[in-house]
């Protein structure tokens, strides 16, 4: 068996005694208490607010770090080419570049676009537009 072992209760009174009255706060929500209609939907605006500053700024800071835009890029129209061959004349290459129709505004072009300067073997040349 164990030993059970009792001290003496001693009570002693304190030298000042305090009276304190408690009083609840005003401004503090009871339990059940239900805020009115307008306290309500101002929380509810703020909540928006702050949660569309939020996106916003999701965007911005994506977008500052070199994420892709919401917004599809415009495709360039493709500027025709040719790579000049070894015997190619601007009236080979203008067949090239636009096959079945009239080769002379295509050369008129290349012509104005390049001026005096000789085909070269390897050279890329684009049809003005």
């Amino acid at each position: 068996m164990a030993a059970v072992m009792t001290t003496p209760r001693i009570e002693m009174e304190p030298a000042v005694t305090r009276t304190v009255q408690r009083v609840a706060p005003r401004s503090v929500a009871r339990r059940g208490h239900r805020p009115s209609a307008a306290t309500y939907w101002r929380r509810r605006a703020v909540a928006v607010a702050v949660g569309l500053a939020v996106l916003v700024m999701a965007g911005k800071a994506g977008a500052a770090l070199g994420g892709s835009p919401l917004a599809v890029p415009e495709r360039r129209p493709a500027t025709p080419h040719s790579v000049v061959q070894a015997g190619d004349s601007l009236w080979s290459i203008a067949a090239r570049l636009e096959p079945g129709h009239d080769p002379r505004p295509v050369v008129d072009a290349l012509a104005a676009a390049r001026g005096s300067a000789p085909l070269v073997p390897g050279e890329v040349v684009t049809l003005p537009r």
